[in-house]
């Protein structure tokens, strides 16, 4: 029997509930299922994708992306250049959720504390390391001075959440699953926390902005794709991102949803551990021990990217939300090569493994979330079988997200299956991120799980860094993606789609950034 996302017969009733259900019986509330679960409150802990999206509800940052990733003000309603390397920050009149005044002291806490959390999953220092100085001008002014001149100090701005000093001085990360420290200035205000399940939210009567469009939010973590889209159909919950890709047609043709779509910033990509000289994830063919590292030979990391199928995987798995690239960055974004395309060409992959002395291929161990990723797991053996095909035998070892950041900070992978979605829209994001040498001083590097390090890609991606110029630091990006692609640095695959659902009565206004929040729903006028 073939196996569904949602069976025929729920799939109707559900629909057939939620058509029944009058607008205005819920429109005080909203309740949303996230496809990842938070794994802090803390919003400056652990820099990924579901933590940001939950702390957007109640922290604000400086300045913000808005849904086509364009720099808009937020708590800094301007600013200005001093000179090529002093910005001040002219803050408006703001107020944290328990009615005390947000500072330029604030601001200052708040840049210099993600250096000093201790481990850190994934740290926010690469958005504050190039800050060098802060200097409050009057309790609404402060400048922020580079060490050279830095045109994306705004766009890093956007990831760095202000919180406040009296809330969090003293304050450990796992103090704020109780609500210790969050204390925001957003939208919506914290009321409960309960890990791996939900997080619930109240309207911030102290909120600077328009009156946040609900009165409770609760934010459900609901990673089983069947078990989310159930969730909208019965009316346990009013909206969901990740809308499965086996019921995306069902979904897109009901008349009783409603639904956003948007290409994303996410680029899946493998990390291969090109810098051990031995790998904890590979055996030869045989199964006996491998010692030394075959990815360690750009011959066999080249295999690598030409075994994969990305136009498969795009249109079989993936249903369309999945655009295939060999990229790190969008055709939108500083730093993209025309050049550069997508290949597939199994039988070089086999020549190649040849010429590097794996004529009998040898075995690998591909790591991957289940939890995390639009079918993580399904393009893990996918990948698996790609790769088996022209000789590197690969089984999956597909496990939460919390999981893999765990063993993968410890470095126990040889492989692994990951996204990062470049918020700073251009290359030097997943550059300084993940590929960069790991340089704790500078901040780069803090999730450089393939253990790659090219001196040469560093500085000309900080010679970029320090740019002021579009063009040429433009050139200086492409030259940077240019290594990363002949290096195989790290392996891409696709870009992500961004997909929403939601009851009718709601309008969805969707994100290049796939931060879902509160603030992308709205009652229909």
């Amino acid at each position: 029997m073939r196996k569904t996302g949602i069976t025929t017969v729920l799939r109707a009733a559900a629909f057939a509930v939620v058509a029944s259900l009058p607008a205005a019986s819920w429109a005080a509330d909203l309740k949303i299922g996230f496809s990842a679960p938070a794994t802090t409150l803390d919003p400056q802990f652990h820099n990924a994708s579901q933590n940001i999206a939950v702390s957007r509800n109640m922290f604000d940052t400086l300045v913000q992306m808005d849904p086509d990733s364009q720099i808009v003000p937020a708590l800094a309603e301007s600013w200005r250049l001093v000179d090529d390397t002093t910005w001040e920050f002219k803050l408006r009149p703001a107020k944290f959720s328990d009615g005390s005044a947000v500072t330029a002291e604030d601001v200052v806490w708040s840049l210099d504390r993600p250096a000093t959390i201790p481990n850190s999953p994934s740290s926010f220092t690469i958005y504050t390391r190039p800050v060098v100085e802060k200097k409050i001008i009057d309790e609404q002014t402060v400048q922020l001075k580079t060490a050279a001149p830095y045109p994306l100090l705004l766009a890093d701005l956007t990831n760095v959440f202000i919180v406040s000093k009296k809330a969090t001085e003293g304050l450990t990360s796992d103090k704020f699953v109780t609500g210790q420290g969050v204390v925001g200035s957003g939208p919506y205000k914290f009321k409960s926390y309960t890990p791996d399940d939900r997080v619930i939210m109240t309207a911030n009567e102290n909120y600077w902005g328009d009156k946040p469009a609900w009165d409770t939010v609760e934010i459900r973590f609901l990673p089983n794709d069947s078990s989310r889209l159930s969730a909208l159909l019965s009316g346990e919950v009013d909206a969901i991102e990740n809308i499965p890709t086996p019921d995306l047609e069902a979904v897109k043709n009901n008349k009783n949803l409603v639904v956003g779509e948007k290409m994303s910033h996410r680029l899946i990509f493998l990390f291969l551990d090109s810098g051990r000289d031995e790998t904890p994830g590979v055996s030869a063919a045989d199964g006996s021990p491998l010692k030394a590292n075959p990815f360690k030979d750009v011959r066999v990391r080249k295999a690598v990217n030409l075994a994969i199928d990305r136009e498969a995987i795009a249109s079989r798995l993936m249903q369309g939300l999945a655009f295939p690239t060999n990229n790190i960055v969008t055709e939108t974004m500083q730093g993209f090569v025309p050049g550069i395309k997508p290949s597939y060409d199994p039988e070089q992959a086999k020549k190649l493994l040849a010429e590097a002395g794996y004529d009998k291929g040898f075995r690998l161990v591909l790591a991957s979330p289940n939890n995390r990723l639009i079918n993580d797991a399904k393009v893990a053996q996918a990948l698996a079988q790609m790769l088996t095909r022209v000789g590197i035998r690969t089984s999956v070892d597909a496990v939460p997200f919390a999981v893999i950041n765990t063993r993968g900070n410890k470095g126990e992978f040889s492989s692994v299956m990951m996204g990062w979605g470049a918020q700073t829209a251009e290359a030097s994001s997943p550059i300084r991120a993940m590929i960069a040498c790991t340089n704790k001083e500078k901040g780069w590097g803090p999730v450089n799980w393939g253990n790659y390090c090219n001196p040469n890609l560093d500085a000309v991606t900080a010679k970029a860094l320090n740019t002021m110029d579009d063009a040429a630091r433009s050139k200086l990006l492409q030259d940077a993606t240019q290594i990363v692609h002949d290096d195989v640095a790290i392996v891409p695959l696709y870009f992500q789609a961004n997909t929403w659902a939601a009851k009718p009565g709601i309008t969805i206004t969707p994100r290049m950034d796939e931060r879902t929040s509160a603030l992308m729903f709205t009652p229909a006028k």
